[in-house]
């Protein structure tokens, strides 16, 4: 059993009424699953399977939750969960009835399908104007020519999206400038 310290952490902090729920959770569900990965998501401890979500926990001031990925709330039950409001070890599921959802669970998980692969968007035609501005700029063309082909396509779209041709000649311009400094077209908002 692999154990995340992150999640240790998490429960020594949780109200003393839900550690050993928390601890019994953590246990259960690695007994189920034991090949479960631990990880912190949205704030509070979860499992996958497969790289896929499987379940998580998570303790609140009053009471803790179990929340099984995909399942719907049992009858009655209130608050996060499937299993609602859980404040003391009597309300917690039992093993089996955990053991019951999870395996459905890796069921499907196991028989999900990969989505399939879109299509790349074909390369785009190099416009006459652009393509004369980069012969003329030895850094713009090496810079455009090295760029994936979305960055490429941004650029030849921008241009050519253009209504005026005063707009296309600055964008042009423009383009030339940022591509012989090695910048993709939206530059600006890349993260550093």
């Amino acid at each position: 059993m692999q154990t995340d310290p992150r999640i240790d952490a998490y429960i020594e902090k949780s109200a003393d009424f839900a550690r050993p729920m928390l601890r019994k959770l953590r246990a259960d569900i690695h007994a189920i699953c034991p090949d479960t990965e631990e990880k912190i998501k949205w704030g509070a401890p979860s499992f996958s399977y497969r790289g896929k979500n499987l379940c998580g926990m998570a303790a609140f001031k009053s009471h803790a939750a179990c929340f099984i990925q995909g399942e719907r709330k049992e009858e009655g039950a209130e608050g996060m969960g499937e299993f609602g409001k859980m404040r003391s070890m009597a309300d917690l599921p039992s093993k089996a009835r955990i053991s019951v959802l999870l395996r459905e669970r890796m069921k499907v998980i196991e028989g999900a399908v990969a989505k399939p692969k879109k299509a790349p968007k074909p390369e785009l035609d190099v416009p006459a104007d652009l393509a004369k501005a980069l012969k003329a700029s030895t850094a713009a063309a090496w810079f455009f020519r090295d760029f994936p082909p979305s960055a490429r396509r941004d650029y030849i779209e921008w241009i050519t999206e253009a209504k005026t041709d005063d707009t296309r000649a600055r964008r042009l311009a423009q383009a030339i400038e940022w591509i012989a400094e090695g910048k993709h077209r939206n530059w600006k908002y890349v993260k550093k």
